[in-house]
């Protein structure tokens, strides 16, 4: 099960599991959608991830805490303030029921991690659907080499992001990148989505090596020149 609970304006709280097994839940910028998501599903909770410090992805865990303090809740160095329990950087998180790799994807913030569970990258606002995260520690060469690790990953790799931004995002990406059409397709795609009151998420890593300019960009010039001209857009 995969599920894309939102939460504030554009935010997603990103709920996984495999049949018949607890819960992993990906950041937590609110509490009472989540809690009344369970109060309905019942499931038990094996982890909570957080990806990076900002309190729209954290401000959810001392309420989470009070109520499930017996569930680890992992992040990296960054989180530790925000109530991570478990400080991870980089590396395997092996609970019981899961194998996590995790991925150093900082920029954004200088420590953002993002995760790997059974070919499902959880990767915050590091990667969105035809973007990225702006980069607010100012260290553009860490955040093209965050990407660059997760374009390693599978194509199949089902990637989750933190918001639904993918509309804006093709906005910028019909004007940067050279071959149209698969943005175009998307974009109609995304419309009826959004229309419908669905998310346009997940996505995949083929789709968004097609439509993400910040994935196409082969050095650190490119990409910077990409990431500051979309802060202008």
């Amino acid at each position: 099960m995969l599920f894309a609970l939102p939460a504030l304006n554009d935010n997603y709280i990103w709920l996984y599991q495999r049949e018949n097994l607890p819960l992993i839940i990906v950041d937590l910028p609110e509490t009472d959608k989540l809690f009344t998501w369970l109060d309905v599903n019942h499931s038990p909770i094996e982890a909570l991830l957080l990806t990076h410090e900002h309190d729209d992805h954290t401000q959810g865990v001392e309420a989470f805490k009070l109520r499930y303090p017996n569930v680890p809740i992992y992040g990296s160095q960054e989180c530790a303030s925000k109530g991570a329990t478990q400080i991870v950087n980089e590396g395997e998180i092996i609970t019981p029921n899961y194998h996590i790799q995790v991925i150093p994807t900082g920029g954004h913030t200088a420590q953002h991690i993002s995760f790997v569970v059974d070919n499902h990258l959880f990767c915050g606002d590091a990667l969105f659907s035809a973007g990225c995260g702006r980069v607010f520690t100012g260290d553009y060469e860490q955040m093209f080499e965050g990407l660059s690790r997760l374009k390693t990953l599978p194509d199949d790799t089902i990637v989750c992001p933190a918001h639904e931004y993918t509309l804006g995002n093709l906005a910028f990406a019909e004007t940067v990148i050279t071959d149209k059409s698969a943005v175009k397709n998307h974009r109609t795609l995304v419309a009826r989505l959004r229309a419908e009151g669905k998310p346009s998420l997940p996505t995949t890593l083929e789709l968004e090596k097609l439509i993400n300019p910040f994935l196409q960009a082969k050095t650190p010039e490119v990409f910077t020149a990409l990431r500051k001209a979309k802060d202008q857009f």
